[in-house]
């Protein structure tokens, strides 16, 4: 038997963000049942009830923008044709403005045990500049109704680096969120991507972004205001209270393997990455002719040095780093041997420290984790 996590994308949303450049769609609704129902037959398709599936991570797009009703029967065709294991992490990404009372329930009594609720900021002026559809009130009712139908484990996601945000916006919406005592709250520096409206929009001047320093004098803020109130930062955009952390994405940064079905989803098995098309239409018609296999293309056959590679960089994303003696253990040798001079280099640049058991990042390297992450690319 073999663990694996899964992965769910439901690309369609009642509005795409400005920031975004996910594989989302707004204005075609009428794709969602064909859309649905080519995911249900795409886990048919790969089905295999010799892997036992660990974790559930359902996100998108707005999977709390569709009924509840798809979701819950994509629920039942992994249990169908896998082996879900009893105690399973069922993730789903919410957002205010599209999550009710009843869908909320409905959500609860599928088996579905966390969420990862978009706020991003408790300013209202900000949510409008970034293109979110609700206020900060709709979202503490999301709050209240996801707790009122038995919700416990909960996560928040934040963003710092936002137009015209100030470090008292990020102060407001930490204090806020901390009163709530949401356990799991992530905190993401917002990027600019290529093709999307908030690229036009910093072009034209029509928004303007804090700066470099004051962008991580927010990262580094928000990292003490957290650890200060019992948070523990255990990777480098993510911290939660002792027993909150979310399993799927630990298991992606031990480079545990995973089955993604669905637009643009990407599936990691056997050292084998591959990736969906990003194509909607593409991706139900090929299912609907049996031919799934065109909706596939494989990104990399990895050899045992690219495996290492990838496991030093997803390791050091993690506050711990990578454990050395699950380095020997996994790969046959130690870490020390293969990367000496990458290692000397990266500890002459302050970017990495070395205790008894572990590599991972100094705390220049969280500021600068691209640098030490090319490294091993």
């Amino acid at each position: 038997m073999k663990e694996i996590g899964v992965y769910i994308h439901i690309p369609f949303c009642k509005q795409k963000c400005s920031y975004c450049d996910f594989t989302s769609f707004s204005n075609k609704d009428d794709f969602i049942k064909e859309y649905i129902d080519s995911i249900k037959k795409e886990i048919q398709i790969r089905n295999n009830l010799d892997y036992v599936v660990k974790t559930i991570y359902i996100g998108g797009g707005t999977p709390s923008y569709i009924k509840s009703k798809y979701i819950e029967e994509i629920l039942n065709e992994i249990e169908k044709n896998f082996t879900l294991e009893q105690n399973a992490e069922i993730s789903m990404e919410v957002n205010p403005g599209t999550a009710t009372k009843k869908s909320l329930d409905d959500y609860f009594q599928m088996g579905i045990n966390r969420l990862s609720i978009g706020l991003q900021t408790s300013n209202d002026e900000l949510l409008k500049k970034i293109g979110r559809i609700h206020d900060y009130k709709q979202f503490e009712q999301t709050i209240s109704n996801a707790r009122g139908v038995g919700f416990r484990n909960i996560n928040v996601d934040t963003m710092i680096g936002l137009p015209s945000q100030t470090i008292y916006d990020v102060e407001k919406t930490l204090i806020n969120l901390i009163d709530l005592e949401i356990p799991h709250i992530s905190v993401y520096s917002l990027i600019v991507e290529p093709n999307t409206k908030l690229e036009k929009m910093v072009e034209k001047k029509e928004v303007s972004l804090p700066d470099e320093e004051m962008e991580r004098y927010m990262y580094w803020f928000a990292k003490r205001k957290l650890e200060e109130n019992e948070y523990i930062h255990y990777e480098i955009s993510n911290f939660s209270k002792l027993d909150r952390r979310c399993k799927h994405n630990v298991d992606c940064w031990n480079q545990g393997e995973y089955l993604g079905f669905g637009l643009a989803s990407a599936s990691y098995e056997n050292g084998m990455r591959y990736v969906n098309t990003t194509s909607l239409r593409d991706y139900i018609e090929n299912i609907k002719n049996d031919e799934n296999f065109k909706n596939v293309k494989i990104e990399e056959k990895q050899t045992k040095k690219m495996m290492m590679n990838e496991y030093m960089m997803l390791g050091l994303r993690k506050i711990n780093g990578v454990n050395i003696k699950n380095f020997e253990i996994k790969f046959g040798k130690n870490p020390f041997d293969i990367y000496k001079k990458k290692i000397q280099k990266l500890l002459e640049e302050d970017l990495i420290k070395i205790d008894e058991d572990n590599i991972r990042l100094s705390n220049r390297g969280l500021d600068l984790a691209n640098l030490v992450w090319e490294e091993f690319v």
